[in-house]
């Protein structure tokens, strides 16, 4: 059985084992009060061109966004995210059940616009009955979205200026940053993140890590008391270094750019057998997610030899499934791929 469900199927990349393995024995303080931890903060800042962030690291995406999302708003705030947002879809009410409510608005590709946002606060604001209303209190995206799509720089410094103008944070979730970095013909950098956003986070669990996200905050001190707040959610890790160890080494040497530009090939190759062997693109992902449509006979004659996600019924059928690719996708995979497709009856 080939498997491309997802990119968070493999344990973690071999650099990142072999540090696991040789810090063991050591002894260190915990809660990210250790070398390790301190060292990745480091290692970050100066990727991010931003020496004064704060970095804080979390056991995982669900956590992540729970934590930010609710040190962000007041108690009657919202989070305003695209209709296919990650946290409107699914993290299982996550945000609700933290008390906030998620805001959705038309998505278009998969992303939220400055325009669309700038409708929705503009008729927001306008209604005599907004008081009684969830009030808006932060915008939420995420690169790449729901659908392996990036924004540009440029859009996401247009939704900068519509925060900036209802003096509104902008948090972007980076689940899978890494193949949005390394994807071929963004111009959307790590330094550029950390000029437009009030808050990202470099995702670990989908890019090499065994687990774990690493939350920056560009300003210093933007949100006073968030380490006690990630206790409360949860997303706290005892064993600190754990994911210290796992940042250090993504952010030594490239490595995380470099494994996620592997992702990125991988996910071209992925991208020209799937369109070349029957099954055309559902749209266009520059990423390493890839939606291709397959008919009921596909889907019959691929059952218990090839593993996908099934990401929306179409007519007659048909359906749009995910192919994913990853850090760790391998050639001979992809081979044989193309094989079991040229050999498929469309």
């Amino acid at each position: 059985m080939l498997y491309f469900n997802c990119d968070y199927m493999e344990g973690a990349h071999p650099a990142i084992l072999e540090r696991l393995a040789a810090t063991n024995s050591e002894h260190t303080l915990g809660y990210g009060n250790d070398p390790y931890c301190e060292a990745a903060r480091e290692k970050i800042r100066q990727a991010c061109r931003c020496p004064e962030a704060d970095i804080f690291f979390l056991v995982g995406g669900t956590q992540t966004n729970a934590a930010v999302i609710k040190g962000f708003l007041k108690p009657f705030e919202g989070v305003i995210a695209a209709d296919t947002g990650h946290i409107g879809v699914h993290e299982a009410g996550a945000i609700e059940s933290g008390g906030h409510k998620v805001l959705t608005i038309p998505h278009q590709d998969g992303k939220l616009t400055a325009q669309g946002v700038q409708r929705y606060l503009e008729a927001f604001f306008r209604d005599g009955s907004c008081t009684h209303m969830v009030q808006p209190g932060m915008v939420y995206v995420s690169h790449p979205t729901e659908f392996g799509t990036l924004y540009t720089r440029e859009e996401l410094a247009a939704l900068r200026q519509v925060c900036d103008d209802y003096r509104l944070p902008l948090y972007l979730d980076g689940a899978r940053l890494g193949y949005g970095l390394a994807a071929e013909g963004t111009d959307v950098t790590l330094p550029d993140l950390a000029a437009l956003c009030d808050a990202f986070y470099i995702g670990g669990t989908k890019v090499g890590a065994l687990f774990g996200e690493a939350v920056v905050f560009p300003q210093k001190n933007r949100l006073p008391g968030f380490f006690t707040l990630m206790k409360q959610q949860g997303a706290v890790l005892a064993k600190g270094r754990l994911l210290g160890i796992q940042f250090d080494t993504l952010f030594t040497d490239g490595l995380y750019l470099k494994i996620s530009a592997h992702a990125i090939a991988m996910a071209k190759r992925l991208k020209e057998i799937l369109s070349q062997n029957g099954c055309p693109l559902w749209f266009d992902s520059p990423t390493n997610q890839q939606f291709a449509v397959l008919t009921p006979q596909l889907q019959q004659f691929l059952d218990g030899k090839v593993s996908y996600e099934v990401w929306q019924e179409l007519e007659d059928g048909c359906i749009a499934a995910r192919f994913a690719s990853c850090w760790a996708t391998r050639q001979e995979d992809l081979t044989e791929l193309e094989r079991i497709l040229k050999n498929a009856v469309h």
